[in-house]
């Protein structure tokens, strides 16, 4: 005899999510709403493992996950949150439905602010296949206002929606780059990086329509970190190319410390050399000043960018630990 259906709700969703069985995740979902909240987050937990392995089995059963996104108990909505950031990763289409509640998330502002991130986080993916149900004016400027919150961990979060938004589709930004500018000195420097690459993305598309921000993007050309050197140079080279003033490139904007990065900024210094010199029209360098090579090369620079200082840092999702706390991270809720 199938003793199964008798069993606890958690133990029946492991089971259900080992088995494959997603009509009856759904069922089990739905039990737990109202279980305790160890059991909720186990069952999330759950759920991420199966995000990681499986992530278009969720279209199956979104419907009965959003509803954790409002659980009482936040950690239980940081792990659900988590869970659709990995599955919008992986598969846009199947956390779509889910925009509405992630949306709801990121605008309130009496929520979690890691919730808040993980929820932009999740858009942004999204956005990349949907740009048009993602980037309403109402989550553009919610992320757009959240630039200026303290955390770093949430800036990055939103300076990489954005940065989504941007890529899914391009014209979608091309009235708000003044806002990405003044943003483009901000401490972090993923968060510059993301905003620099938003512009390129926009640029590619619409040249004149990043001269706004001309100014923010020279003065980057100093940065420290050299990927965000060679954002800007790339997002001037496009300006430049497209009829814009041109720009004199130091030669200390070629310093870089490793040789990916070197590579990187090397690249798009010659290419912003050639626009100002009013050269041909062609990158130096394939992909340079193009959608298609922003898309290619973007996920290695993030790579170097976040490899480059790793200590003190949660070894499972990357968030800096705070000195003295117990052992647990804020944003992922493991120990460590």
């Amino acid at each position: 005899m199938d003793d199964t259906r008798h069993a606890p709700p958690l133990e029946r969703l492991v089971e259900s999510v080992e088995d494959s069985t997603y009509e009856a995740v759904s069922g089990a979902l739905g039990e737990l709403r109202t279980a305790s909240a160890e059991d909720r987050k186990q069952a999330l937990r759950a759920l991420r493992r199966l995000a990681d392995d499986r992530p278009t089995a969720f279209e199956s059963f979104l419907p009965d996950v959003t509803p954790f996104l409002t659980d009482d108990d936040r950690a239980v909505r940081l792990l659900t949150a988590k869970a659709l950031v990995t599955v919008a990763a992986a598969a846009p289409d199947a956390v779509a439905p889910a925009i509405p509640s992630l949306a709801e998330r990121l605008a309130d502002e009496d929520e979690f602010y890691y919730v808040r991130a993980r929820s932009a986080e999740a858009l942004g993916y999204v956005a990349l296949e949907h740009p048009d149900a993602v980037a309403s004016p109402a989550v553009l400027a919610d992320l757009r206002v959240g630039l200026s919150f303290d955390e770093p961990e949430v800036k990055q979060k939103l300076a990489k929606a954005l940065e989504c938004v941007a890529l899914g589709d391009p014209g979608r930004l091309r009235h708000r780059v003044s806002a990405l500018a003044e943003h483009l000195d901000d401490g972090d420097e993923l968060v510059r990086y993301h905003l620099c690459t938003a512009v390129v993305v926009v640029g590619c598309g619409a040249p004149g329509s990043i001269a706004e921000a001309r100014t923010a993007l020279s003065a980057r050309l100093a940065d420290e970190n050299a990927f965000v050197r060679g954002r800007a140079a790339e997002a001037l080279g496009l300006l430049a190319r497209g009829g814009g003033e041109a720009v004199r490139v130091p030669d200390s904007v070629l310093d870089a410390e490793s040789d990916e990065a070197a590579a990187f900024v090397a690249e798009r210094v010659r290419f912003l050399r050639a626009a100002s010199a009013g050269g041909s029209t062609e990158s130096p360098a394939e992909g340079v000043g193009s959608l298609a090579g922003v898309r290619d090369t973007t996920d290695d620079a993030v790579t170097e960018i976040t490899s480059s200082d790793a200590d003190g840092e949660c070894p499972h999702c990357g968030v800096d630990l705070p000195e003295g706390a117990p052992p647990m991270c804020p944003s992922c809720v493991a120990p460590y």
